[in-house]
């Protein structure tokens, strides 16, 4: 089990501070990692470093914008002197805005891609170079099934995750070299707080989810902290410019009538 030890290693997770990500930090922290959270709600963050800390995990946090290049630079050069360097970077924040794209004004599409795309690039470029120096790093970009497919009204979130899945593979291109291995995450539909309202019996949108994943229901977020521990630990080293999709079977299928058992 040494292969998926993190135990001296040092994991940012961006958007750690709550769902998806919060469930990807603690599947590190489990693992030994020390976690770095950043967030922009300080209420969630103080909320989200309580939890930790009362788990026992050794956490910290960092409130700024990921997409402000500025700004993320002066936080992880404050990052490295405070605490030391990162050894795993997450790049999990991400927001979604869902308007037909005939109807949806320019400004919060390209807010979806500063957001969802060029901020993973951000804080990519500013961890890698010191991995670089390192000779070893591991980066774990959260794509989507939005990476592989299209779907009515997330025209803009779609776009982004299509473009984070290609940017994987060309930063692990670009920094193999260098024993980085930059690798993405792909959720399916999970059950979030977020999820709650569309996931009671009898929601068109829940039958349509259980009905369309083989598994027969929506993942919990602890199924993904076994990727995440995985592409974060030595058992990944030669696994380079790929996307796991953790989506209960989504995507192998195309999927079987309403009255198919």
């Amino acid at each position: 089990m040494d292969l998926f030890s993190l135990k001296g290693k040092r994991a940012l997770v961006t958007g750690g501070t709550h769902g998806l990500g919060m469930a990807m930090a603690e599947g590190l922290a489990v693992a030994g990692a020390e976690l770095i959270i950043t967030g922009t709600t300080p209420t969630k963050m103080d909320d989200a470093l309580s939890y930790y800390k009362r788990k026992g995990f050794k956490a910290y946090g960092y409130l700024f914008d990921v997409t402000n290049e500025k700004v993320a630079k002066e936080n992880i050069s404050k990052i490295t002197k405070e605490i030391g360097e990162i050894h795993i970077l997450v790049n999990n924040a991400g927001i979604i805005k869902r308007e037909l794209a005939i109807t949806m004004p320019v400004e919060d599409f390209r807010r979806v891609i500063e957001v969802d795309l060029v901020g993973p690039f951000i804080m990519s470029q500013l961890v890698a170079k010191q991995m670089i120096d390192r000779k070893e790093g591991k980066i774990i970009n959260i794509c989507s099934m939005m990476s592989e497919l299209g779907r009515n009204s997330v025209s803009a979130y779609a776009a982004a995750k299509g473009g984070l899945k290609m940017l994987t593979q060309n930063l692990a291109t670009e920094w193999a070299k260098y024993n980085i291995q930059v690798n993405g995450i792909g959720p399916g539909y999970f059950a979030t707080s977020q999820t709650e309202p569309i996931r009671v019996d009898g929601h068109p949108f829940n039958e349509f989810i259980i009905n369309r994943t083989p598994a027969a229901r929506w993942g919990n977020p602890e199924d993904l902290a076994g990727a995440a521990v995985f592409l974060a630990s030595k058992a990944s080293d030669f696994v380079n410019g790929q996307v796991i999709y953790v989506d209960g079977g989504i995507l192998a299928t195309i999927g079987k009538p309403s009255n198919e058992d």
